[in-house]
C-alpha cells in the first residue's frame, strides 16, 4: 500500500510560480509511474502531467505543456510539479497518483494522495 501526500499548494497571482511536491511511503517508489491530476470545481479530474519510474520520460497535458514540469527524485520518494506562468484556470485542487502502468486515464492510477488547493487569482 503506497502512502502519498502532497504539499506545496497555495494562492499565487497569474503568471507567477508555485511547486508542488508529492512524498511516498509504503511502497517501492522507484516502481511507479507517477502522475498529477487536478480538479477544478464542478468539473472532473484532470490529467495533467505524468513521468516514468526513472525519470527518464514525462507527458503534458496540452494545456499544461511548456509551463508545468514534472520530476522526480527516486532517493526521496518524492516527485515535483514545477508550474510556471499560472493562469486563473489552472486553479484546482491538486493531486498526485502512482500506477504500475503509464496512462492518462484516472482508472489507470492505483493510490492517489489528498489533494492540495492551487489558487491563482487574476
Amino acid at each position: 500500500q503506497v502512502q502519498l501526500v502532497e504539499l506545496g499548494g497555495g494562492l499565487v497571482q497569474a503568471g507567477g510560480s508555485l511547486t508542488l511536491s508529492c512524498a511516498a511511503s509504503g511502497g517501492t517508489f522507484g516502481m511507479y509511474v507517477m502522475g498529477w491530476f487536478r480538479q477544478a470545481p464542478g468539473k472532473e479530474h484532470e490529467f495533467v502531467a505524468r513521468v516514468s519510474p526513472s525519470g527518464r520520460w514525462t507527458y503534458y497535458a496540452d494545456s499544461v505543456e511548456g509551463r508545468f514540469t514534472i520530476s522526480r527524485d527516486n532517493a526521496k520518494n518524492t516527485v515535483y510539479l514545477q508550474m510556471s506562468s499560472l493562469r486563473p484556470e489552472d486553479t484546482a485542487v491538486y493531486f498526485c497518483a502512482a500506477a504500475l502502468q503509464s496512462g492518462t486515464d484516472r482508472g489507470t492510477y492505483d493510490y492517489w494522495g489528498q489533494g492540495t488547493q492551487v489558487i491563482v487569482s487574476s
